[in-house]
């Protein structure tokens, strides 16, 4: 194992990162604000993705539901991952076709001002795509988590943050410390320290 390739690995990793504060920064910041607004209203937050995107998914709605540390426990904020139910998703794909497996599931949970938050690499996963959009017809506000090229799906956000970088692994390292911010951020709004 090559100690070199390793230390090669972790400085783009961290060289994407500050890469990703210096170019995303405003937006996650607008991101933020979106999920506040909504979680204000009485909305909530529903996320979606393919492989690791649908882990990511998962774990940002666990940082909302449970909590971000456990030295500050806060009550819980409403977040779904749309990757999790096998019953749904399987019945959607065979009766629907798999590019409809989010979007259903937003028809069915999306309520005006929720936020969805549709996180995929290339910004060209179908499925995504195809929430987003059914998203916005259902005046749900809309976030992306995309690659440096944004693909088909950034245009379609509210909110669009484009990871400065075109190797799946670094943008998905970057998504998810993204995702972390924005439930940290939500959290601080909601419920600030001391108050």
């Amino acid at each position: 194992m090559s100690v070199e390739r390793v230390r090669d690995y972790l400085e783009t990793t961290a060289e994407t990162a500050r890469r990703t504060a210096e170019a995303c920064a405003e937006d996650v910041a607008r991101a933020a604000e979106l999920i506040v607004e909504a979680l204000r209203a009485g909305g909530k937050v529903l996320l979606c993705g393919n492989g690791g995107s649908a882990a990511d998914s998962q774990h940002l709605a666990a940082e909302f539901v449970s909590a971000l540390t456990r030295d500050r426990v806060r009550p819980a904020i409403p977040a779904v991952a749309l990757t999790t139910d096998t019953s749904i998703l399987t019945a959607i794909a065979n009766d629907f076709g798999f590019e409809g497996v989010f979007a259903r599931q937003v028809e069915a949970l999306g309520r005006p001002g929720d936020v969805l938050i549709g996180i995929s690499t290339s910004g060209n996963s179908p499925d995504v795509i195809r929430a987003v959009e059914t998203a916005r017809e259902r005046s749900l506000r809309t976030v992306a988590l995309t690659g440096a090229d944004g693909g088909a799906l950034a245009p379609l956000a509210d909110v669009a943050i484009r990871v400065p970088s075109l190797e799946t692994s670094h943008i998905q390292e970057c998504h998810i410390a993204i995702g972390q911010l924005l439930a940290f951020l939500a959290e601080d709004a909601l419920y600030p320290r001391g108050v």
